[in-house]
């Protein structure tokens, strides 16, 4: 056989002898030997490169025909060509042409050992050069090399060049450059390398994301719930977990994970919620009412920590959010995955996990604090908020109904309040003003001594009290929850109730007196900063709220402006003032605010002036962050934030105050849990002061105690009791 060129015909050089057990390879650019055989022309359409260039390691041998018949002439002087039978000469593991014929495959498949005729001559071998190939098996390749057909100007290795690697790898044999080096990255790099750190760290991921999940399964809904033995149990949901992502296919198996990890997630994220709400307002958060409040949040540490702070803060909180996604989520398909691999193993296990699940659920196996190991804490917390939504669906469509009874909307006007007619009265809120101030181990000592000096102090000026509890509708936080209770009448419990109740024509406490026409309402809110729409509601004719009040001092916090400088305020702009009626006010003070830190003091009443005496009091007192992380400091400073508070109101009351003054004031909510303690009551202070003893005496079967201090067996009403039992002690004819 020979090639057919392009350009040139192939000299002929000197037939090797027969007893040579090997030919050596002429250079590829000198003269070819002339009684070398030729070989025929492969199938293919010839290259334009060189004939006799070698095959460069990348490139793919075209299959040709090896049958004569079918194989066109060659071209070239026909030469006879000697049988040599030569010895066992080795060739390299490259692809040969094929004897049926087969079309050339494209470059870069799998090479193929093709099948001789056993009918062929044996031809002699030909040897790559300064390299020996090995052994072909029976098949003997012609001298001549095969022409190139993936690529036309295929390069030619000198004669120094080393021997490419064979075609006929294993199927993984990397064959770029990318693939190489992934092979050098994950099979033979660290891993190959150290071993060791390699396990380490693989049983270091994988033990951190079964913790993570197991924890995400267990967390708690309450701080005072976490210890140890509320992670040390056996969560039925992560047995059906496995269970499933053992039997599912590698592409559902990992949907199903990544959906399962982001619920979970969320479901976290959900449990990190419940225990902020119910360290600060004494219940779980709400999925469907809760939202709005992160508004009042952002406020609230603005005021505290500044806007860098506050701005901080809520940066790190969806940090953390998108962190405890992520991290739940890779958690679950690292499981799964580890559990598809070792399918054996994980399905031997998951039987034993759900057998003991089953067995210690049966008998009822408990820690020694009552703690039960079979645990379904995370269906049950999906039971309950699943609940919730149905229940705050139902209650709001109930409340609506509920809120459009009112035993006294259609009371005429000379029929409401009859025994309060030409008094001055003042409904004044104490912010955080609870239970847990008069009774606290902590608290008390210092509270329950400044309630005894205030109520010498008003007993001097004939001025008498009586006090009893209510129990608030909210708790640690939401005042306007709290305020809306008691001037409705209505368990406003919720944000949503609290929109429904204001959108309407419920009649207040400040309500009825403006419908009698007895009296002028007026409001001073220093916690108001912005638009307020429920003035309206609670029949507030004027409000004077932190911008109107003159106040040129610092904030102390939350709190815009000290409780004695609104007080005085309100003497200066309002009380001082002639008027043609009685002033009917609501008066909310805020310096008994959380974080209780920088706190006021009282100054002499001639120093208020526009409160930047204030200045150096608030520069000299505590930081939030020096008490807010320590419980005793702040239950030591929330209690000398409400001493300040009641100090500063009666006061006002003896310096201001005259026969027709008639004062009640209470508080609206207790402190949080970290103050007050975890499962603190809601109850609240609630005082009447007046000079004139019918007031009082018109309340004498509620058994209230007398003075300022409420006894621990004082009768307790729920807060939305007292609007009709108030408006009915004093004259007011009930007509629904």
């Amino acid at each position: 056989m020979s090639f057919n060129t392009s350009s040139r015909q192939l000299s002929k050089t000197d037939e090797a002898p027969e007893d040579t057990p090997s030919q050596e390879v002429t250079p590829l650019d000198a003269p070819a030997p002339r009684d070398t055989v030729q070989a025929e022309a492969p199938q293919t359409k010839p290259s334009k490169a060189d004939p006799l260039k070698a095959e460069t390691p990348e490139a793919k041998i075209p299959e040709a025909e090896t049958s004569e018949a079918e194989t066109p002439e060659a071209e070239t002087p026909e030469a006879e060509t000697p049988e040599v039978s030569a010895p066992e000469a080795e060739t390299p593991e490259a692809e040969t042409p094929e004897a049926d014929g087969a079309e050339a495959e494209a470059p870069g498949a799998e090479a193929e050992t093709p099948e001789a005729d056993a009918t062929e001559a044996e031809t002699p071998k030909a040897e790559t050069p300064e390299a020996e190939a090995p052994e072909a098996g029976a098949t003997e390749a012609p001298e001549a090399e095969t022409p190139e057909t993936s690529a036309p100007e295929a390069e030619v290795p000198g004669p120094d060049a080393a021997t490419p690697a064979a075609a006929s790898d294993t199927p993984d044999t990397p064959t770029t450059p990318h693939q190489r080096w992934w092979r050098r990255r994950g099979r033979g790099g660290w891993r190959e390398k150290y071993p060791v750190a390699a396990r380490v760290l693989a049983w270091t991921t994988t033990a951190v994301a079964l913790a993570v999940v197991v924890a995400a399964l267990l967390m708690p809904t309450q701080a005072d719930k976490f210890r140890l033995a509320a992670f040390v149990r056996l969560p039925v949901e992560a047995i059906f977990g496995a269970a499933l992502l053992i039997v599912l296919p590698r592409k559902p198996r990992i949907a199903v994970a990544v959906f399962v990890g982001l619920g979970l997630g969320a479901l976290t994220v959900v449990n990190f919620l419940d225990i902020g709400f119910n360290e600060y307002l004494g219940r779980g958060f709400n999925v469907v009412l809760d939202w709005s409040l992160f508004s009042d949040a952002q406020g609230y540490l603005q005021d505290t920590f500044g806007k860098g702070g506050a701005l901080g803060i809520v940066a790190l909180a969806v940090t953390l959010v998108i962190v405890v996604l992520a991290l739940v989520t890779m958690s679950v398909i690292r499981l799964g995955n580890l559990a598809a691999r070792n399918t054996e193993t994980a399905t031997r296990t998951t039987l034993v996990l759900a057998i003991a699940w089953v067995t210690c659920a049966a008998l009822g196996v408990q820690y020694a604090e009552g703690v039960p190991l079979a645990s379904e804490h995370t269906l049950q917390a999906l039971q309950f908020k699943t609940a919730q939504v149905r229940q705050t669906l139902r209650d709001e469509a109930a409340f609506r109904k509920i809120a459009k009874k009112d035993n006294f909307a259609n009371t005429p006007p000379d029929q409401l309040l009859t025994g309060l007619r030409g008094k001055d009265m003042m409904i004044t809120f104490i912010e955080s003003y609870g239970r847990s101030a008069i009774e606290d181990p902590v608290m008390a000592p210092g509270v329950d001594a400044t309630l005894t000096a205030e109520n010498k102090k008003l007993t001097d000026a004939g001025f008498a009290a009586k006090s009893g509890w209510l129990t608030s509708a909210t708790y640690g936080g939401s005042s306007w929850l709290g305020h809306s209770t008691f001037m409705s009448g209505l368990w406003i419990s919720n944000q949503q109730r609290y929109r429904t109740v204001t959108a309407g024509e419920r009649l207040t406490l400040p309500g009825a007196f403006k419908k009698t026409g007895a009296w002028d309402t007026v409001g001073v809110m220093p916690g108001i900063q912005k638009a307020w729409p429920e003035q309206k509601f609670y029949g507030i004719d004027k409000l004077y709220d932190s911008h109107k009040l003159g106040y040129e001092g610092p904030k102390f916090s939350w709190s815009t402006m000290p409780d004695q400088y609104a007080l005085t305020a309100f003497e200066r702009l309002v009380h001082s003032k002639k008027h043609d009626k009685p002033l009917m006010s609501t008066i909310i003070l805020t310096s008994s605010h959380q974080p209780w830190a920088p706190i006021p003091k009282l100054v002499p009443q001639d120093q208020v002036g526009d409160g930047s005496v204030y200045k150096a009091i608030e520069k000299a007192g505590k930081r939030p962050a020096d008490i807010i992380t320590d419980s005793t400091k702040s239950k030591q400073e929330y209690g000398k934030s409400i001493q300040y508070s009641v100090s500063s109101l009666i006061n006002y009351l003896v310096k201001y105050g005259n026969k027709n003054t008639v004062l009640i004031f209470l508080g609206d909510h207790q402190p949080i849990a970290r103050v007050s303690g975890n499962h603190a009551s809601r109850d609240v202070p609630v005082s009447i002061v007046a000079k004139d003893p019918k007031v009082l005496d018109k309340i004498a079967d509620w058994n209230w105690a007398d003075g300022l201090q409420p006894k621990h067996d004082t009768p307790v009403w729920k807060m939305d009791a007292f609007r009709d039992r108030f408006l009915t002690a004093y004259g007011s004819t009930p007509a629904p």
